[in-house]
C-alpha cells in the first residue's frame, strides 16, 4: 500500500492531552472485521441502544471489553516499563537549554548513554552538559550517532544504582511531543504513562493500549476466568518517525528489543489449541507475537530484536482479536491497526471517531477489533 492512503486531517481538538480520570473509563469502539460492523453504543438484551435520562445514546466505555471474552480466553500484554527519559540540561559557557532524550544505556561502568539532543546543531563532540544547579550531574558528548543522536558519558563517580536513581530523578515522563508541545509533563504523568503491570524497564514510550487496564478491571477479568500472558517489547521512538517513502515496502523500521518466555508461550498456546480467543493488547504486542509465532500458529520463545513492520495486507498468525488506540495519520501504528482490522473498516472507524468526538493519541480512546 501507499503512504498517502493513510492520510487524514487530525485537529488539535482530536488529541487527548490528559488521560481519563479512571484508566478504564475511556470510550470504546468495537469493530467486527468479518461482518464489517462498528459498535459505538451500549445496548440492551435486544440489541437496542441504551439512553441516558436526557434520551442520548450511551457510548461504550473500556470496561465493556469484558463483555466479549469468556473463561479460557487469553489477553497478551506488554509488560515493558517506561523510565523518565526526557531531561533538560544547559550547555557549558553558553547556558543554552538543551533537551536530552535518553534512549538506552550502552555501558554501565563507563556511564555511556545513547541519546537524542535538541537543538542538535548546538551540540558537538567535546561539549559538556549540566543537568542540575549543583553541577554534580554532568555529561560529555563523545560521539555523533545520527543527525540528532549523540553518545554521552556521564561524569558521575558513585555506585551505578545511585547514579541511575539520581539521573532518573532529573528526568520526566517521556510523553510524545504532540502532548508536551502543548503542556508540560507533570509528576503525575510518570504514573499515568505507565501500565499497572509494567515490570521490565527499558521503554522510552508507553505501550499505550495497556494504559486503559485498571486493577479493578483486571480483577474482574481474572474472576471471569480470563488468563493473562506477558511478553516484553521495549517500545522505542521508531513509531513516531516520519515515513519518507510513498511505497511502504521500502520503509525500514528501527529495531526494538523483545523477550517472549516459556510461561507466556504455554498460556497462549494452551488457549490456541483449545480454540479460545487470544487478544493482543496493542500494536507492540502484535509486533512481538508476529515476530515469535511459528508456522504452526503457536508462540515460540524469543530473545532478541525485531524491526517487523506490519501494514496491509498481512496474514496474522496468532491473535484473533486486538485492542488499540486511535493513532495519528500516516503512522506505523495506524497501519498495524488497518492490517489487523482491514483497511476500509478501520479508516471508516476513524472517520466515525472524529465525527463523534473520540480522542486520539496515547491518552485517547480505545478500539477493540473482533474476528466475527
Amino acid at each position: 500500500m501507499k503512504l498517502s492512503q493513510f492520510k487524514f486531517k487530525l485537529t488539535d481538538e482530536d488529541i487527548a492531552l490528559e488521560p481519563s480520570y479512571h484508566r478504564d473509563e475511556c470510550r470504546l469502539m468495537i469493530l467486527h472485521r468479518k461482518s464489517n460492523k462498528i459498535d459505538l453504543y451500549r445496548t440492551d438484551e435486544n440489541g437496542e441502544p441504551l439512553t441516558d435520562e436526557e434520551g442520548n445514546k450511551v457510548y461504550l466505555d473500556f470496561r465493556n471489553v469484558l463483555d466479549h471474552f469468556d473463561e479460557g480466553d487469553v489477553f497478551v500484554f506488554n509488560d515493558t516499563k517506561v523510565f523518565p527519559a526526557r531531561l533538560y540540561g544547559t550547555k557549558e559557557r553558553t547556558d543554552a537549554k538543551i533537551e536530552v532524550f535518553l534512549l538506552r544505556e550502552l555501558n554501565e561502568e563507563m556511564r555511556l548513554w545513547d541519546v537524542l539532543v535538541e537543538p542538535a546543531r548546538k551540540i558537538r563532540i567535546g561539549n559538556k552538559l549540566f543537568f542540575d544547579d549543583s553541577g554534580t550531574m554532568v555529561a560529555e558528548v563523545i560521539d555523533n550517532t545520527t543527525s540528532r543522536g549523540r553518545t554521552l558519558r556521564f561524569l558521575y563517580d558513585c555506585p551505578h544504582d545511585k547514579f541511575k536513581k539520581e539521573l532518573y530523578a532529573l528526568g520526566e515522563a517521556p510523553l510524545p511531543h504532540y502532548i508536551v508541545d502543548r503542556r508540560a509533563a507533570t509528576e503525575d504523568d510518570m504514573d499515568r504513562f505507565q501500565c499497572i503491570f509494567a515490570k521490565n524497564e527499558g521503554a522510552v514510550t508507553a505501550p499505550a493500549s495497556g494504559l486503559h487496564f485498571s486493577r479493578e478491571l483486571m480483577k474482574r477479568m481474572e474472576i471471569k476466568g480470563i488468563n493473562f500472558a506477558f511478553i516484553t517489547l521495549h517500545c522505542a521512538l521508531g513509531n513516531f518517525h516520519d515515513i519518507e517513502v510513498e511505497d511502504l515496502t521500502k520503509h525500514k523500521m528501527d529495531s526494538e528489543q523483545m523477550f517472549v518466555e516459556k510461561e507466556a508461550c504455554d498460556i497462549v498456546n494452551e488457549a490456541k489449541l483449545a480454540k479460545h480467543h487470544v487478544c493482543a493488547v496493542g500494536t507492540s504486542v502484535i509486533k512481538a507475537t508476529e515476530t515469535a509465532v511459528g508456522t504452526d500458529g503457536l508462540l515460540k520463545e524469543y530473545e532478541g530484536w525485531t524491526n517487523k513492520f506490519i501494514f496491509p495486507p498481512y496474514d496474522f498468525g496468532l491473535a484473533d482479536s486486538m485492542i488499540c488506540n486511535f493513532y495519528h495519520p500516516m503512522s506505523t501504528l495506524l497501519m498495524s491497526s488497518c492490517a489487523f482490522g482491514g483497511y476500509e473498516l478501520v479508516m471508516k472507524a476513524y472517520q466515525l471517531a472524529q465525527e463523534h468526538g473520540y480522542k486520539f493519541g496515547c491518552y485517547g480512546d480505545a478500539m477493540l477489533i473482533l474476528d466475527d
